[in-house]
């Protein structure tokens, strides 16, 4: 069988002919953008078929140089990390952090769930939480950047089953959303009740949370992505430390190699909502240094899938699988839209866990679109459902 090998640019331009691949197959197949699954993560499983195909038939193998994708990666949570504002979640009020404490639970009982359960279904313990919070709430991104240090501990298959299980989870999120939602405000007759409610609606400035669209520069492009460069060369030493203090109390601990970038952004970007010290960030150039970096992180990290290595883990996979989404179900229902008030806006709010929480904040916004499309607008949810999704 021939080998064919690429160094580490080879191996990024040969992902970004992948990424195409993937934008061009979103864009002519409806099933792709109605469920909002990104275009690194269709074409990556495409080419991944092909290759197992072509392993499995003895004609071709593929050696990738994946050494920019960590690149890539640090620099896509470095911009996460940007987007931490403290100074959003006080304006967000009580409802935005009973809200964060719910979903943050609810991402707690996944990995419990799956690693509770790890050795009933016949799995390592470490490849069940690979089908909980890091695939689930975490994402494809979360998914494809923690796995690497599960593989490092000898487990070759962690990529591959969290990035299938993200991908299963993107699916469901899109899907058990909008019902769950229905449910509740059929059940309750929360609809009639909003419309005829006299209470004072939350007073939440929406436009924080807008794209705003401005004539971007070179000059406001490059001081993007110098303090990005800089966060990540702080970042580095930052979790180098937390690696080396932690790993006096538990020995063999491996923070992933993006912590520190995206904890040195959060407090840099916190420090400037306060002051005019370094001027104001140019947020909506690192967004988009942050969607490329993503991009292409996921393009190397899902060609390079190895699907083969899910041949004997499909079973205890899916079984794990269908157990969170019944867990996502019950959490939704008798947890959430309870403690978020029990009305239109805690269903609306519990449409978004589910999305966010099986998939992507994407995902979550895309639930409420659809509610709000057969029932009404209300603002509140779409104030608080983003800046924790975040």
């Amino acid at each position: 069988m021939e080998t064919l090998t690429m160094n580490m640019v080879q191996t990024t331009g040969f992902a970004i002919i992948v990424l195409l691949i993937g934008m061009l197959v979103r864009k002519k197949v409806r099933f792709f953008t109605k469920y909002c699954i990104p275009a690194p993560v269709i074409g990556g499983l495409i080419f991944s078929i092909v290759t197992t195909i072509l392993r499995s038939a003895n004609i071709l193998e593929f050696d990738f140089d994946t050494t920019l994708q960590s690149f890539f990666q640090i620099m896509y949570f470095c911009t996460i990390g940007f987007a931490a504002s403290f100074k959003m979640l006080k304006v967000g009020g009580s409802k935005v952090v009973k809200f964060l404490v719910i979903a943050s639970i609810f991402a707690l009982l996944q990995d419990v769930l799956a690693v509770g359960l790890a050795d009933t279904v016949g799995i390592e313990p470490l490849l069940a939480l690979m089908t909980a919070s890091p695939a689930l709430t975490g994402g494809m991104g979360t998914s494809a950047a923690v796995a690497p240090s599960v593989e490092a501990l000898g487990y070759s298959a962690a990529t591959t089953v969290a990035v299938t299980a993200a991908t299963f989870g993107i699916l469901c999120g899109s899907v058990m959303g909008g019902p769950v939602a229905t449910r509740l405000i059929e059940r309750h007759d929360l609809f009639r009740k909003f419309q005829t409610r006299t209470t004072k609606e939350d007073s939440f400035d929406l436009s924080i949370l807008e794209d705003k669209k401005k004539f971007l520069s070179s000059k406001t492009i490059c001081s993007g992505m110098f303090v990005i460069l800089l966060c990540m060369g702080i970042g580095a030493y930052v979790t180098n430390g937390i690696n080396s203090v932690v790993g006096n109390f538990v020995d063999g601990v491996s923070f992933p190699a993006y912590l520190g970038a995206m904890l040195i952004a959060c407090i840099f970007r916190n420090v400037t909502d306060h002051s005019t010290v370094f001027g104001e960030l140019p947020k909506e150039e690192m967004d988009a240094l942050g969607d490329a970096a993503r991009n292409v992180f996921l393009g190397i990290a899902l060609m390079s899938l190895e699907l083969w290595e899910l041949v004997n883990l499909a079973i205890p996979m899916l079984i794990l699988l269908l157990l969170q989404v019944v867990l996502a179900y019950i959490f939704a229902n008798f947890i959430c839209f309870p403690l978020m008030g029990r009305d239109y806006d805690a269903a609306m709010i519990s449409c978004g866990l589910i999305g966010f929480g099986m998939g992507s904040t994407s995902n979550a916004i895309a639930n409420m679109d659809a509610v709000s499309a057969k029932y009404a607008y209300s603002k509140t949810p779409y104030f608080v459902v983003p800046i924790v999704g975040a």
